[in-house]
């Protein structure tokens, strides 16, 4: 009697080489734009016209982030998305907790009614017109807190938080009041530490959405110091930023030409999403227990 335990079918086999061939060209597809994106911003003008499929540069060259960083613009609209990024997650998050740790009580007065207020706000809006009028009427124009105060606490997160909050047990809480503790010393001392996979989650999504965010200070920001990355990146992609006109005449017959435009646009993405990419991977062990426990409970 042959022992079959253990081991795979020819059905099974080919079923699993499939899969593996048809998930390893998806995520090829996937992240190839990106790749190229690097590999461009690396090449010499004649290995960047190059047709066909590029995996290396054949020739590197480092001028376009020579150009790139020494361009004022960039510098400003880094410290200025820094300074957006940094301060609007602290209050983005702190927001958040505050809001969600009290909707996940059972005994709040109207809680549900609170809750269904807030998940309203999911659906419904006033819109870009009356949002304007209002930053405008708050003395909020041209100033930084119109990156912040209007997308302080997000619905949907809140909603993931108050979700884990109240999947945490309810004995550990009511030891700590029986010991004399208040609702601020145990959502600080004692939820707070249990629930880092959450907090290190949302920071993560409020963090993204702050750096990659553009749109508003388009509308709110008319001072050139207080712009933010992603409006410079727009400039130099879309608008053909003036700092860099100069390099729209590349002639294949004259090697000393270095750059072309395409080739500092390649670089200027690369130093405007390298940053963001590096924190990924020190908050990557909280985010799926995160996202699975504040979606799935509750």
């Amino acid at each position: 009697m042959s022992m079959t335990i253990g081991k795979k079918s020819a059905g099974e086999k080919a079923f699993d080489a499939f899969n593996i061939t048809f998930l390893s060209l998806f995520a090829f597809t996937a992240v190839y734009p990106f790749l190229n994106i690097i590999i461009v911003s690396f090449s010499t003008p004649a290995a960047a016209n190059q047709y066909g499929l590029k995996l290396w540069p054949s020739e590197i060259q480092l001028e376009a982030y020579k150009i790139v960083f020494s361009n004022k613009m960039i510098w400003t609209g880094y410290a200025n998305t820094i300074f957006r990024t940094v301060v609007g997650t602290a209050l983005n998050v702190l927001f958040t907790v505050l809001c969600a740790y009290p909707l996940s009580k059972k005994y709040l007065p109207n809680r549900n009614f609170y809750t269904s207020v807030i998940i309203f706000t999911m659906f419904f809006s006033g819109g870009l017109i009356p949002n304007y009028l209002l930053i405008k009427e708050l003395g909020l124009l041209d100033n930084r807190l119109a990156l912040i105060l209007p997308g302080l606490i997000a619905p949907f997160t809140m909603i993931i938080v108050r979700n884990f909050f109240m999947s945490l047990p309810e004995e550990i809480e009511e030891s700590a009041k029986i010991d004399g503790a208040q609702e601020f010393r145990i959502l600080w001392s004692i939820v707070l530490p249990v629930s880092m996979p959450i907090v290190a989650t949302i920071s993560l999504w409020y963090a993204v959405a702050h750096w990659n965010a553009w749109f508003d200070s388009l509308l709110y920001i008319q001072d050139p110091n207080k712009t933010v990355l992603g409006n410079v990146l727009r400039k130099i992609i879309i608008e053909a930023s003036p700092q860099f006109q100069q390099y729209d005449t590349y002639d294949p017959a004259k090697p000393e030409n270095l750059i072309t435009p395409d080739i500092i646009r390649a670089a200027t993405i690369m130093v405007a999403t390298t940053p963001i990419l590096c924190v990924y991977p020190f908050i990557q062990k909280y985010f799926v227990k995160g996202v699975m426990v504040g979606s799935l409970k509750g």
